[in-house]
């Protein structure tokens, strides 16, 4: 059994490395060789430029396919998986073409485990623990009024004028803030064409209380039924969004202008001004050689009976790069390992799947994310 580990990029590094120090079978795909060297090659004995097609051909059954590449590649590598009986893992979103392979992945006894990063990924975990254990407190009651917000976000631990360093693909960030959002606020539906116009604020519960401008993103409302929320529960809010330090609306104001600018111009037109865009802020706003970045990660779940909290718990992530690399990378690619072992130990069904809900691997999976952090806890609100 061989572990084909595609994309070594910013978020990669961590998750790699453990498999291989763990004695793994790891063969590292890469469109860059050259680059693959530079960042795994002190342990990677394996490494080879990637095509689907060559990652086809070396493909056996019962082998397992990683892809930390674009989010657009991922269907054609589990593809590749169904067509040689291999599994597949990506920390990426399932699109609605990897859901449409759920099917075949279930006939074939075969795994594509998706979701299994930062966020989305140990967002769904503890989201996943909230609810569960919602359910076994002595508070719960369905008749109980319900808010539910997820808020994660990568930010420099080093603040600057900019209030953000990009440490992932700059194309994208700008990209996804062109993405319309829906999400429940106050028993309605919010949709938000643009995260700016959505904008609020946010205090942490951290040790030391912080707080930050939060915005929904996306469409959380497939993650009502996905996090096992009853359908018959009241549901007041539910929000799945983006967190950014305070200040970051007002650095970027320009930047939202130039967005709507783009409105009534091709894709081509919109994608080519985007990366022209990002590439001159990366170079203003990138991280420094060995300076910290800082990941945050918030997931609530509170329950109301006549008005007042009989249930409210926080889980509170905070970590930082340090010696190990930066905390991005960590948070993202390290689950992912743990997706693969678990793969490896058949601990989760065939077919396509989001994180996992068992309790005993949201368990064992936060345990191992302890270690990536420099603060972790679920936070009794009124214990």
């Amino acid at each position: 059994m061989t572990i084909h580990w595609c994309g070594t990029g910013l978020s990669s590094g961590p998750g790699l490395r453990r498999l291989i120090a763990a004695g793994h079978k790891v063969v590292v795909w890469n469109r860059t060789v050259a680059n693959a060297r530079e960042a795994v090659g002190d342990v990677a004995t394996d490494i080879r430029a990637y095509t689907l097609a060559d990652l086809k051909d070396a493909l056996e059954p019962g082998d397992i396919a990683i892809s930390m590449l674009p989010a657009d590649q991922h269907v054609a590598i589990a593809k590749a998986c169904l067509a040689k009986g291999a599994h597949f893992v990506s920390s990426s979103y399932i699109a609605p073409e990897m859901r449409a392979l759920d099917a075949e992945f279930r006939e074939k006894g075969l795994i594509s485990q998706n979701e299994v990063g930062l966020d989305p990924g140990i967002d769904h975990l503890m989201a996943h623990d909230l609810v569960a254990k919602y359910r076994g407190s002595a508070a719960f009651d369905p008749e109980n009024v319900l808010s539910f917000t997820s808020y994660c976000g990568g930010v420099p631990k080093i603040s600057n004028a900019f209030r953000y360093k990009f440490s992932w693909a700059p194309a994208g960030v700008l990209k996804a803030l062109r993405s319309p959002s829906r999400s429940l606020r106050h028993f309605s539906e919010l949709r938000v064409a643009r995260p700016w116009d959505a904008i609020t604020s946010y205090i942490a519960p951290l040790p030391q209380p912080e707080s930050f401008e939060v915005y929904p993103n996306r469409d959380s409302y497939p993650f009502i039924s996905d996090y096992h929320f009853d359908p018959a529960w009241k549901l007041k809010d539910f929000v799945r969004g983006t967190i950014r330090l305070n200040g970051w609306a007002e650095a970027w104001a320009p930047i939202f202008r130039e967005i709507e600018g783009l409105e009534g111009s091709s894709p081509a037109e919109i994608d080519a001004a985007l990366t022209a865009r990002a590439n001159g802020l990366l170079e203003e706003n990138a991280y420094a050689p060995g300076e910290p970045d800082r990941v945050v990660l918030f997931v609530a779940l509170k329950a109301e009976k006549d008005g007042k909290p009989v249930f409210d718990q926080t889980w509170a992530m905070d970590a930082w790069g340090d010696a190990r690399g930066s905390a991005m990378g960590r948070l993202v690619s390290v689950p992912v390992s743990l997706a693969v072992e678990s793969v490896l130990k058949r601990q989760i069904a065939a077919g396509v799947h989001s994180a996992p809900h068992d309790p005993r691997l949201v368990s064992a999976w936060m345990d191992e994310i302890q270690k990536l952090s420099q603060y972790l806890a679920r936070i009794d609100h009124l214990a």
